[in-house]
């Protein structure tokens, strides 16, 4: 079994990445977006932490979050955000013979993976790699295409232009 060694820093910040178990052809975090956001709302109403960076793909999620001074336990938060998401929803997923066993849903990977944030320049790249992933994965042609990000907040508050990271196209062609 993998000892998984986790950085706890009372009030860090930290790069995350969750994805769905199945992974090809899903598209449930983006058909479910209402319901992932009220448990995040629940979450984060219980046990608070601050959103600096998200976004929504159909089958995995990034984002970079910062605990309140004094709370390290992020873990405790993913466990609860992926546990009230897949207990509101229907018992339709293909199990196998260890998650039955266990009494587990087939929904998430059992792990997340997470980066602690070192610098503002970590941060900055983190972040814009939280915003850049929908066009990344083909999802749309323009990052403000996408509906399931926190770039938009950000275009509000001034920090990044609307046309960041152009479009697929446009750097397509000024590659060649």
């Amino acid at each position: 079994m993998p000892n998984y060694r986790r950085a706890f820093v009372p009030g860090g910040t930290w790069f995350f990445t969750v994805n769905l178990l199945q992974r090809h052809g899903n598209d449930l975090l983006v058909r479910e977006i209402e319901l992932l956001r009220q448990v995040v709302r629940r979450v984060r109403n219980k046990y608070s932490f601050h959103i600096d960076a998200w976004v929504v793909l159909p089958e995995h999620l990034h984002c970079v979050l910062t605990l309140p001074p004094g709370d390290s336990d992020f873990s405790l938060r993913w466990r609860l955000i992926k546990t009230g998401f897949s207990k509101a929803l229907p018992k339709t997923e293909r199990l196998s013979s260890v998650r039955k066993a266990a009494c587990e849903r087939g929904i998430w990977q059992r792990h997340f993976w997470e980066h602690l944030i070192r610098d503002e320049n970590d941060y900055r790249r983190h972040v814009d790699y939280v915003h850049v992933n929908p066009l990344k994965h083909g999802h749309v042609e323009r990052v403000q295409d996408w509906p399931y990000s926190t770039f938009h907040h950000y275009v509000e508050r001034g920090i990044y232009p609307l046309d960041w990271c152009g479009d697929v196209n446009e750097t397509i062609a000024g590659d060649e």
